[in-house]
């Protein structure tokens, strides 16, 4: 049963999506905001987290953030109307999804689903060796998807679901170029949409990540208005 965190200072929210995640199976933890939330955390981890942005005490950009200095678990944010700003500073922030208020429980179940069955596919250590599972080495990169580990000249990079996938689907073949759409497929369920925006915002914070072990890291080359390339060094 996998453990969600929900954090929102409205309780009306709090209460119906609790039910309604419970309801599937889901085990649910609340919080109305988001340095209660932080609190628990420091003790023991949830599966994932949904994150109200505006919220007392600490809002869930400054959660993320901390979140963020130790762990890669699947982040989903509530985010207002019209507030397109949040989300591109969430994804920049390393969320690895977003869903705007007034929202579907249905949705936001299905974005919770998607989410934990990416994470099963690069996480579990029950699944059959294949080329997505297996040791993968290009150059100074090595990656482990069954331990969710990443390196690059020898140094651990920690990075979420999303990046990890975005990554692995380029660096399987160098020098070929993945479009947008190829990446979204690869890293969302077909039930969720994304823009190029929010790829590029990935991208953006997976070569920061990179960088932070190697300041001259270059292997992810940008091709405008083509997509992405993997060039193996």
């Amino acid at each position: 049963m996998s453990k969600i965190a929900l954090v929102d200072d409205d309780r009306n929210i709090l209460t119906s999506v609790s039910m309604t995640l419970e309801a599937e199976g889901f085990e649910v933890e609340t919080y109305n905001d988001g340095q209660a939330a932080l609190d628990a955390f420091n003790k023991r981890m949830p599966d994932m987290a949904v994150l109200d942005i505006k919220m007392p005490r600490m809002d869930g950009m400054d959660l993320l953030q901390r979140l963020r200095q130790k762990t890669a678990m699947p982040v989903i944010f509530l985010t207002s109307k019209d507030d397109e700003i949040d989300e591109v500073l969430g994804l920049r922030m390393g969320a690895d999804d977003y869903v705007k208020k007034p929202f579907s429980q249905r949705l936001l179940v299905e974005r919770i689903r998607a989410l934990l069955r990416r994470q099963d596919a690069v996480a579990t250590e029950e699944v059959g060796e294949t080329e997505e599972t297996k040791v993968m080495e290009r150059g100074d990169l090595r990656m482990d998807p069954l331990r969710h580990a990443v390196a690059w000249k020898g140094k651990d990079v920690s990075l979420t679901v999303t990046e990890f996938l975005l990554l692995q689907a380029l660096a399987q073949r160098p020098g070929f170029v993945k479009s947008r759409d190829q990446l979204m497929d690869v890293a969302y369920d077909d039930q969720v949409y994304v823009d190029d925006r929010t790829i590029d915002s990935h991208i953006k914070r997976l070569r920061k990540k990179m960088r932070s072990a190697d300041d001259e890291f270059s292997a992810i080359e940008t091709l405008y208005g083509i997509g992405y390339r993997y060039n193996e060094e």
